[in-house]
Formats: C-alpha cells, structure tokens, sequence
C-alpha cells in the first residue's frame, strides 16, 4: 500500500511539472528480406555453395531465421520444372532472386522483369540473352560471370600434361542447358590448339551415363572433359566411380567432383563466386538497382587434384602440376 501510495504521488509530481513517466521505447519491427533460389542440385541447405552465400550475407548483417528468408525450389536436375518453380517464387514476392546455372536463370528471366536476379558464376550471359553487355546489363539480371569458355582451354592443356600421348578426349555435355553449347565450341577450337581431336558425347539424364561411357570407350578416348552442368553436380559420385570403372581420366569445372572421386579439377572457385554473390544481393536490398551494377567477371581460380584417384589410374602427376595445385588429396 505503501508503495502504491508512493508511486502515485511521484506520478502526480511528475505531471504536475509537465514530465512524462519513463516508459520502455517501443522497438521497431525487424524487417525480414526474402530471397528465392531455383536450385538444379538436391539439399541446398546442406550444399557448400549454399553455405558459402550464407557466410557472406552473415558478414553483411544478414541471419537466416532472424532477418533472412531462403526460398529453395529444388529442380533435382529436371530443368522442365524450373519455369514452375520461377513463377511460384514471383507469386510469393521474394526480394532477389538468387541463380547459379543458365536454365534456372533463363526461367527467372521469362518470369518477371521487376523483381532483382542475381546470376552466380554463369557461363556467357551475353550470348545467352541474360544481359545487354557486362558493363552496362540493363534490365533486372546482374550477378557474375564463369568465363568458362575461355577455362577450358587451359583445361585440356592441364590434360595434356598429365598424359603428353593422348590423342582424343571425350567431351561429356547436357544439350538441354542452353549454357553448355558453347563450351563445346570452344572445346573444339581449344583442342586444335593442344593437338587432340574431341569427341561429343550427349547425357541428357542419369539413365545415359552407362551408354555414354560405353560411347566414350568405343571411340577410344584417352580423357574425359566434363562440361559443368547442375545436373552432373548431382550425380557427381556416380560419374567419379564410371570414370574410374572405364579408366578414364576426367578434367571437371570444381572441386566438387574431385571431393567426390574425380581425378582434376580447374575453373572459377564457385565458393568465392557464392560467397561474393552476397555484396549483390545486399547492394541490392539497400536500394541499387540490377542495370547498375556491372556483371563481376572471375577473379579467383582453382587448381585440385586427387592423388589417390591418380594412383588407382596409374597415373603419376608432374610434380610442376603438384605444386601449382591449391589442393591435393590424398
């Protein structure tokens, strides 16, 4: 009572002198910022790719489950649903749209021309319509470019160190992904270059792998180039172990494969390209604008190579080639 009698007096004084009582300062809502990811692979939540984007928004201020939304629509490599997946990701008014492979980016494309698209590490997005130029993308689409064209060049020159001899490789290519054409060509072009003649063989799904290797066999291969598609990615394991069934050495796009029993690996750190995806993404959240902002082109490469898949070859890699690796399995 006593108390009660007090507070009420201290009130009254506080009023009387025109002093408001203290009162907590209600705190602003948090605004939460939704992205959408159309993703080829399985299990982004668990993907190192994934994770790597999420690590830069970290450093950025974003957390996921406090102020960041991740939208996944998983394709699991069947590109048809990817069309679906973009409308949906629309309809739910997502702040960015998040793409790491031609397909799912074409799709978001066709799907709005309001909401941001940030492109990771994509093969010619010129030449594939994405954007007008690098410098000057206009429209809804930036992000970065792979420059894969150009890797795969220095690709089959890091074959040819491991076998001097070889006189053909194989060339394994998804033609349903309009970003994998070119590669091609330039495989053909490349290979004049280092003294070897290609052979293209097609896989469209996992059920053409086992005919695909028999192809690559019967031409009478010596390597495999793979050309990077989302869908390999998700089957990377199983092509390791007909790679190593059929004696093949293979050259991959990222360490993926080689993590997972591939024999070489070399092209744009996807890791980092994830990662710096995250400057994107938060630039545009503050309020840039996509046409503004240049399509970043690959500074940071990398080199792997599986030493025990080399042995279980026969293979023994230069020692020049070890020590430019930025990683050796063993």
């Amino acid at each position: 009572m006593r108390r009660t009698i007090i507070g009420f007096i201290i009130t009254v004084a506080l009023g009387c002198l025109g002093v408001a009582p203290l009162v907590p300062e209600a705190q602003p809502p948090m605004h939460v910022h939704r992205i959408g990811v159309l993703w080829g692979p399985t299990t982004p939540e668990q993907d190192p790719y994934v994770r790597a984007f999420l690590e830069g928004m970290r450093t950025l201020g974003y957390v996921e489950g406090q102020n960041l939304v991740m939208e996944y629509r998983v394709a699991a490599g069947q590109y048809e649903r990817f069309p679906a997946f973009a409308a949906e990701l629309v309809r739910l008014k997502v702040d960015v749209l998040l793409m790491g492979n031609t397909p799912a980016a074409l799709a978001a494309k066709a799907a709005t021309t309001t909401i941001p698209i940030v492109m990771v590490a994509l093969s010619d997005p010129v030449g594939n319509g994405l954007v007008a130029s690098l410098a000057r993308p206009g429209g809804n689409i930036t992000g970065s470019a792979a420059l894969n064209p150009e890797v795969v060049g220095k690709q089959l020159e890091l074959l040819k160190d491991v076998l001097p001899t070889i006189s053909r490789v194989a060339v394994l290519w998804n033609p349903a992904n309009p970003g994998s054409a070119l590669m091609v060509r330039a495989a053909d072009v490349a290979a004049q270059a280092v003294g070897v003649q290609v052979h293209r063989v097609e896989a469209r799904g996992p059920e053409a792998f086992d005919s695909a290797f028999a192809a690559m066999t019967s031409a009478h291969a010596g390597a495999l180039l793979m050309v990077p598609d989302p869908m390999f990615l998700l089957h990377r394991s199983r092509l390791a172990e007909l790679a190593a069934t059929r004696h093949l050495p293979t050259m991959y796009n990222s360490r993926a494969f080689v993590e997972a029993g591939g024999l070489i690996g070399y092209g744009v750190s996807q890791l980092d390209a994830w990662r710096r995806a995250a400057t994107y993404v938060d630039k545009i959240l503050q309020g840039a604008k996509p046409a503004d902002l240049p399509v970043e082109q690959p500074t940071k490469f990398e080199l792997i190579i599986n030493l025990k898949t080399a042995k279980a070859l026969g293979l023994t890699m230069p020692p020049s080639l070890l020590l430019l690796a930025d990683e050796v399995i063993q």
